[in-house]
């Protein structure tokens, strides 16, 4: 079965929690298996590598580090209708993005699936550290659940 929805991790793991969505995709990517019709895709600190990776699928389901003003550890699912980037980029590099100018750029080639999901955590901590935070890493289940359910309520074609 070709793959209808891509779930991508976005985020640098040498940065704390700002690799959370990178953690998390590794983890639901282990057991794959359990989600016919869904790829997983490790975009690390560039969002377009996941421009083209979006091409022909019916769902993208981002999982990324977001700073919302929430307590840290905090998830929130939103499309990209519901939020802005407030990222001030130069643009100068391929290794810096702005998922919501990847977005507008794959909706321009006529890429973008017709349903995109963000899921936002609340870091704790952003400083230069491999890994992730202890608040992050003891609710990684809940995070991993949470993309699960998105998922599997579209995952059949």
């Amino acid at each position: 079965m070709s793959a209808a929805i891509i779930v991508i991790g976005l985020g640098n793991p040498l940065m704390a929690d700002e690799g959370v969505g990178v953690r998390l995709v590794e983890r639901l990517a282990a057991q794959s298996g359990r989600f016919p019709g869904v790829k997983f895709l490790d975009a690390g600190t560039s969002g377009m590598v996941a421009l083209h990776a979006m091409r022909g699928l019916r769902k993208a389901v981002f999982v990324d580090c977001a700073l919302m003003g929430e307590a840290p550890g905090a998830i929130r699912r939103f499309t990209p209708d519901q939020a802005a980037s407030l990222k001030k980029l130069p643009g100068l590099s391929l290794h810096e993005g702005d998922l919501f100018g990847i977005l507008e750029l794959s909706k321009q080639l006529g890429e973008c699936p017709p349903e995109v999901v963000i899921f936002g955590i609340q870091p704790s901590n952003l400083e230069p550290a491999p890994g992730l935070s202890d608040t992050l890493t003891a609710r990684l289940p809940e995070y991993e659940a949470a993309v699960r359910a998105e998922i599997s309520c579209t995952s059949s074609p």
